[in-house]
């Protein structure tokens, strides 16, 4: 099916601040090209890990398969149930100095090992810097992909207890992760000087 399961959507997708057993990554994804004010759905659908290769890697061969006009613009839209690694991250950023023309808008349910010690931070300061727009999923990402990509049977989507309030952690997290290195020790001295 080109829709995915329900069951797979609610538990993959949760927005959770300590996601045990959820190993796998779902990627869900919209294809569109854009013709002046205009644009034009090419694709949609979703992936997830196969066989130890990654999910964004599958969506890179995916795409780079279609032999992609030049001449046009592309924007593509990911919700992934998780943040790319660190070496996804390169992958990706690699692929969009590949194509200019191409924008690429990422949107996550959970961050993946973004601790301190961890190399993923870096990763998604990378693929920032390389043009990607990445964002934390709302609850208005989630009823999106709800009525796009799940086969829902016309039942709406109900949030789950505690969904704003992850987004809201998540999204300060991965705003502290992309704040320039300058500006997080600017408030490292500023927190020192305050005692805190």
């Amino acid at each position: 099916s080109i829709l995915m399961q329900r069951r797979l959507f609610l538990y993959n997708f949760r927005n959770l601040r300590k996601a045990k057993g959820r190993r796998e990554t779902y990627l869900c994804y919209v294809v569109k090209r854009r013709d002046s004010a205009t644009s034009c759905s090419l694709d949609f659908g979703y992936l997830r890990n196969q066989m130890g290769c990654h999910v964004e890697v599958l969506f890179l061969r995916y795409i780079a398969a279609w032999d992609l006009d030049p001449g046009r613009c592309y924007r593509i839209t990911w919700f992934t149930s998780w943040s790319p690694c660190y070496d996804c991250a390169q992958h990706i950023a690699s692929f969009l100095r590949s194509y200019p023309n191409l924008t690429l808008r990422i949107f996550m349910a959970r961050l993946y090992f973004c601790e301190d010690r961890k190399a993923e931070p870096e990763g998604l300061r990378r693929l920032h810097k390389a043009g990607a727009q990445i964002a934390i999923m709302t609850f208005k990402d989630y009823f999106y992909c709800w009525n796009t990509f799940v086969e829902n049977r016309e039942q709406t989507f109900k949030g789950w207890e505690g969904l704003h309030e992850n987004s809201v952690h998540l999204a300060r997290k991965l705003r502290r992760i992309l704040l320039p290195l300058y500006e997080v020790d600017d408030l490292r001295d500023a927190f020192k000087i305050l005692g805190l």
